[in-house]
């Protein structure tokens, strides 16, 4: 990037500021919008007919290597959020849909489309590394949609983050192939290449333990330590400096950028400062992504499409149906309903921004001919120019098929075995239903169990998935399914029977997340002793509303007051985990 006109930022800001809330009001996704003006500002757009009408000059980016260097942010910035909502103790928790679901997912497509792409008459190498790339979605698209939705905590919205979090791990290695790939291009050895690999895997995982630990000891004490100086400015420097300082270094030991952002991310999930620093990283995230968008359909010519009007279109159509039947039958084997299932498959079934990367890498080693590297960009971006309309033709076809099994589902008295990432809600009561109710918001499948008859059957009868059990018994739990369930609720107001339930459900399945309602502190200690993950005493959560609520009746901003009562209940519990750990006589 040598000059980045301000011109270009104009241009980019005005469609920030006009084109997106135009499209939400057609309610259309801001991702296609972005794409939109990508494609008619770029150089294959507007930009075609400057010499006949100069005037155009005005209206076009003509900087595409500038905007896209800037635009790469955006990705960090992404991965840096999405490991600040998670830490390693959920990343754990999903290892399953990760490296099991996820792995199989990128090594299955990858074979595939590098075996076609070998029958095309490429050579071993380059059909490696497309097939890898190729076998990647994008993140960014993809976690943007599911944001706008709010089906990030769906079954949809974990299987598809799963998969595309395996992808971004995969970046490491299919780098290391390329570079391995071209070190024996450029020495002329036929050697095999797999002991290169295994080295350069390992000393990929030496560099990730390497900040992680840096990170550890580092990070947390200076955020706190910049935190004491009540600076929003240095606070805001620091956020950015670490965002892009553990970019920086993942780059350098020959990883990807992105990664380290995110590991960056996990190191600061757990810390009290979490909130505060999503609420200054979230608008650089967006301007970025943004401009993200614009510059991956900066990349598609439609002049290149008319030229090849018949393989153009079949390899788009038929690159979005290898991977939607590849990820569907995978997520069917995991235990996903065929709806779901297929949705995840379409969904997923773009290339992704990654491909760009490694595409232009493999070009600089010779390793991918020149005419074939423009020709999968130009189907990439393509792919990624349809994904928001995809993804709204699958959402509309799960729902579809979802309400064709209806009936059948209604006639079930006991929980379906077909059913994953669920949240299980022990205790149908009101706190159990205002429960379901918001996971029933944001599209998160749960399965509910109450020892009320009446209530069961009033609720069944209209329609809520609940049912008659005691959650204390291993066979209910199997019933329901807890080993495949992403949490556990408890929100009974019996002591006893809440913790029965902790001691059934750590017992025998030790690695579910549990979250219990409490009394008070010294119930919720005991909770926490019994293998609770997490609870939430009801004197704290009243007391803190009614908090929440006097300060913005006193004039402080809401988003503030949210701030101030978010620091305050994660100090408490905190405290409430560090005292669950002392003896009886210190409590």
């Amino acid at each position: 990037m040598d000059d980045l006109r301000l011109h270009d930022a104009v241009i980019f800001l005005t469609a920030a500021g006009l084109v997106v809330p135009l499209v939400k009001r057609l309610r259309v996704s801001p991702v296609l919008g972005f794409l939109l003006v990508g494609l008619a500002v770029g150089p294959y757009g507007l930009a075609r007919f400057t010499d006949t009408a100069p005037w155009l000059s005005m209206f076009v980016i003509s900087d595409v290597a500038g905007i896209h260097a800037i635009a790469e942010l955006g990705v960090i910035f992404l991965l840096f959020m999405i490991g600040l909502e998670l830490s390693f103790e959920r990343l754990w928790g999903m290892r399953r849909l990760v490296f099991g679901l996820g792995g199989l997912q990128v090594l299955l497509t990858g074979l595939v489309i590098g075996g076609i792409a070998y029958w095309f008459g490429n050579s071993v190498e380059a059909s490696v590394v497309l097939g890898g790339c190729l076998a990647l979605s994008s993140t960014a698209i993809v976690i943007q949609l599911l944001t706008e939705q709010n089906r990030f905590g769906s079954a949809v919205g974990r299987g598809a983050f799963g998969i595309l979090l395996a992808q971004d791990i995969a970046v490491v290695p299919i780098l290391f192939m390329v570079g391995v790939f071209g070190a024996g291009v450029a020495s002329g050895s036929d050697s095999s290449v797999l002991p290169a690999l295994g080295l350069a895997l390992g000393e990929a995982a030496i560099a990730v333990a390497a900040i992680l630990g840096v990170g550890r000891l580092v990070v947390r004490p200076l955020f706190r330590f910049v935190g004491a100086s009540n600076s929003p400015e240095l606070f805001m420097a620091i956020t950015l400096l670490t965002v892009i300082a553990t970019a920086v270094a993942t780059h350098a030991a020959g990883l990807s950028a992105a990664l380290g952002a995110f590991l960056a991310g996990l190191l600061l999930a757990e810390s009290e400062y979490r909130h505060e620093i999503e609420i200054n990283i979230e608008p650089f995230k967006g301007l970025l992504l943004g401009l993200f968008f614009i510059s991956v359909s900066m990349t598609i010519d439609l002049a290149a499409i008319a030229a090849e009007p018949v393989w153009i279109p079949l390899s788009v159509v038929g690159l979005f149906a290898l991977k939607c039947v590849i990820t569907s039958l995978l997520a069917r084997g995991f235990g996903y309903p065929w709806p779901a299932s297929l949705e995840i498959g379409l969904l997923l079934g773009q290339g992704g921004e990654f491909a760009f990367v490694v595409v232009a890498m493999a070009l600089t080693f010779t390793l991918v001919p020149q005419e074939t590297a423009q020709f999968m960009l130009i189907v990439v971006g393509a792919t990624m120019f349809l994904t928001p309309l995809v993804a709204r033709l699958g959402n509309q076809l799960n729902q579809r098929l979802s309400r064709m099994s209806e009936t059948a589902k209604e006639q079930d008295t006991e929980p379906s075995s077909d059913i994953s990432d669920h949240v299980v809600v022990v205790g149908y009561g009101r706190t159990g239903q205002l429960l379901a109710d918001l996971l029933n918001r944001q599209q998160v499948s749960h399965i509910g169990l109450d020892m009320d008859q009446r209530r069961v059957s009033k609720l069944q009868s209209e329609g809520a998935p609940v049912y008659l059990g005691d959650a204390s018994r291993r066979a209910m739990l199997d019933k329901v399914g807890l080993a495949k369930a992403a949490a556990l609720a408890i929100c009974t107001d019996d002591p006893g029977a809440t913790q029965d339930v902790i001691v059934a459900a750590r017992r025998d399945f030790p690695n579910i997340t549990i979250l219990a309602r409490a009394r008070d502190p010294e119930h919720a200690r005991e909770l926490l002793d019994l293998g609770a993950t997490d609870v939430i005493p009801e004197v704290l959560e009243s007391g803190l509303q009614l908090g929440q609520t006097l300060l913005t009746e006193l004039g402080v901003p809401l988003a503030a007051a949210r701030e101030v009562i978010d620091i305050e209940r994660f100090e408490r519990i905190q405290a409430l985990s560090e005292g669950s750990a002392k003896p009886a006589g210190d409590q």
